[in-house]
């Protein structure tokens, strides 16, 4: 897949070896001139050397598109400086990687390719990015966040060797960075480490430089310029850290995961009840300010890497999903009921891709089902082939459901306006349910609904 990760910093550089490892082809971007403190294990350098070796990969500096496709094609890394990623449109990237690990989320969307990760504090999964990888050291490191945000950040550095703030060597002035030591030197406590705007700064502990700014960077007091490590490990300067490996290991088993699912699932949404009970047009009508329909054509978005589809006799519904990338499919027969849209629904997506392994069937109007839901069903659908799953609360059970293929024969021999509960109870035991809130599985059936 083409994956592009914004920032080009040793953690970022953790996450780029476990996806070229696996075959990727990757462009990063970086700001002109990068402040990586560990930057012999940096892609970063690339910027202002033209090229970096980081163990098995290369990263070169491409001044433009045709560069940078030149180098991805031979098998190399490209480096752009480019901080608001704007490659984006002519690279149009599978994948993106938020690894800037600015502790705040500096413009990524969650619509900005078809899967989005955010790495650190800053992102909300659900809402910014598909998912969220854990960044703090410890017991979560790591870990996939699939609803919900990372730890936020402290301000206090990670425990590594028995120190924490101390091993941080931090501008005393702002200027230029004069260095007076190298990364890989073993220094003293108290010792002159380097010069900015003309103020000394000293070790607080003793250890060896693992990272320490380029010569000449303009610095603000107080910045972080380098690291000393007391474990005086000297392959731990030119080696991706430990924290980057299992950074790197949490973005690759989500980007493996969405690989799978990508070209497999597609989604369908059921919009052309006539709102018998509501007493008219129920999905325009407004709930937080907006069309009740928006609402589910909003998360659908997030999902861009499904061939989506919206079943709907509603001319604004359709034209609003196509301004979307969702493809409308016309319903004159809304009577029929929701089986007949379903039918209509499945024959669109198998049209449009024959081989598909599942859908997910969500109604337009229950405005409070998250992303993170959605997500954890197709999850949950990923790992076991050949079930029915569902959003629900303890035994409630309710919408979105995604079908198994092996269910879509029966789907497309159903009538009147049960749907699919009638399959569900016919094979109760493939059942899979993702627990969810109660406030999410509310749909809006009369105007006391509304909120």
């Amino acid at each position: 897949m083409k994956i592009l990760i914004k920032g080009a910093g040793d953690l970022a550089t953790g996450i780029a070896s476990r996806l070229y490892g696996a075959g990727h082809r990757i462009l990063m971007t970086e700001i002109p001139v990068p402040l990586t403190v560990r930057r012999t294990v940096a892609l970063s350098r690339a910027v202002y050397e033209g090229r970096a070796q980081v163990e098995e990969m290369e990263g070169i500096l491409a001044e433009d598109r045709e560069a940078a496709e030149k180098i991805m094609e031979q098998g190399d890394i490209a480096v752009m400086v480019d901080p608001n990623a704007s490659c984006r449109s002519w690279f149009v990237p599978d994948v993106i990687v938020d690894g800037i690990l600015a502790k705040k989320n500096l413009g990524t969307e969650i619509t900005d390719a078809p899967f989005v990760v955010g790495v650190g504090p800053g992102f909300t999964a659900g809402q910014d990015c598909n998912c969220v990888v854990e960044t703090k050291r410890g017991h979560t490191l790591g870990n996939i966040i699939w609803q919900g945000s990372a730890v936020p950040n402290t301000g206090v550095p990670g425990n590594v060797g028995g120190y924490t703030i101390e091993r941080l060597i931090r501008a005393g002035s702002d200027g230029r960075i004069e260095p007076k030591v190298q990364i890989g030197d073993y220094v003293e406590k108290g010792q002159t480490v380097a010069v900015t705007g003309g103020v000394p700064v000293y070790a607080r502990m003793s250890g060896i430089v693992r990272g320490m700014l380029q010569e000449g960077a303009e610095v603000t007091e107080n910045l972080k310029i380098g690291d000393i490590d007391a474990r005086a490990e000297i392959s731990h300067c030119y080696t991706v850290s430990d924290k980057a490996r299992a950074i790197g290991g949490g973005v690759l088993e989500a980007v493996s995961a969405f690989e799978k699912m990508k070209d497999a699932f597609a989604v369908i949404v059921l919009a052309a009840g006539k709102g018998t009970r509501f007493g008219g047009d129920k999905l325009n009508a407004i709930v937080r300010n907006r069309p009740l329909y928006e609402h589910m054509l909003d998360k659908v978005q997030a999902f861009g890497a499904f061939p989506a589809f919206v079943v709907t006799g509603s001319q604004r519904i359709a034209e609003d999903a196509a301004k979307r990338g969702i493809t409308p499919v016309e319903n004159r027969e809304p009577e029929r009921g929701i089986s007949h849209s379903l039918i209509l629904g499945l024959k669109a997506a198998l049209r449009y891709r024959p081989e598909l392994r599942g859908v997910l069937f969500s109604v337009c109007d229950q405005p409070g089902i998250g992303i993170p839901t959605m997500q954890r069903i197709f999850n949950m659908a990923l790992h076991h082939p050949g079930c029915i799953i569902c959003a629900g609360n303890g035994k409630k059970t309710g919408n979105p459901v995604f079908w198994d293929r092996v269910y879509f024969s029966e789907l497309m021999e159903l009538t009147g306006d049960e749907g699919g509960r009638q399959v569900i109870r016919k094979h109760g035991d493939r059942l899979r349910v993702v627990q969810t809130d109660p406030e999410e599985l509310k749909d809006i059936d009369r105007r006391e609904d509304l909120w």
